[in-house]
């Protein structure tokens, strides 16, 4: 593989292993979300921000971990026949169904960007009685498929590579 290659792979792995870690330490933030709001409802007056806030965190660490996951190979595999293949078979599967994911990923991204200008030029706001602005989720969540889809290149890459024999 050319050494462009393997600087843009090195690099979407280290931008995408610290944005992974730093999503990780996020569930702790819907625990303690989803605690107040438990609290709230039990002993006083239930706060109307708490639901709608452990959503969008939600979403932020699903979105931002994704393509820490996969960097790592830890998302969910079907593995009927995939386990007893050839290594190379296997990463010519890979390469094809990462196509698939590629493409995919690439028009969730057109549309993500689509939403956040409309909710951007718009001032979007919830429909919740508490009606928060969207932007800074849609923000994040554009923002997370996007690093997803530049995982997911990196991924091919490594996959072309584990055909040709290297290992990158």
């Amino acid at each position: 593989m050319p050494d462009v290659i393997k600087a843009y792979i090195r690099w979407v792995d280290r931008i995408n292993r610290i944005i992974g870690r730093f999503a990780m330490y996020m569930i702790f933030a819907i625990l303690a979300v989803l605690l107040y709001s438990s609290f709230t409802k039990t002993f006083m007056y239930p706060a109307l921000w708490t639901l709608e806030t452990a959503q969008f965190l939600m979403v932020a660490y699903f979105l931002l971990g994704g393509g820490y996951s996969m960097q790592l190979d830890s998302h969910v595999r079907m593995d009927l026949f995939y386990g007893s293949w050839k290594p190379k078979t296997q990463a010519i599967v890979d390469a094809f169904t990462i196509l698939l994911l590629i493409f995919y990923l690439a028009f969730l991204l057109y549309g993500g960007i689509s939403s956040t200008t409309y909710a951007l030029e718009y001032n979007e706001t919830s429909y919740s009685s508490w009606s928060p602005p969207m932007a800074p989720i849609k923000i994040v969540m554009t923002f997370g498929v996007f690093m997803m889809l530049l995982q997911a290149i990196a991924t091919f890459f490594r996959d072309l590579a584990r055909i040709r024999g290297e290992d990158l």
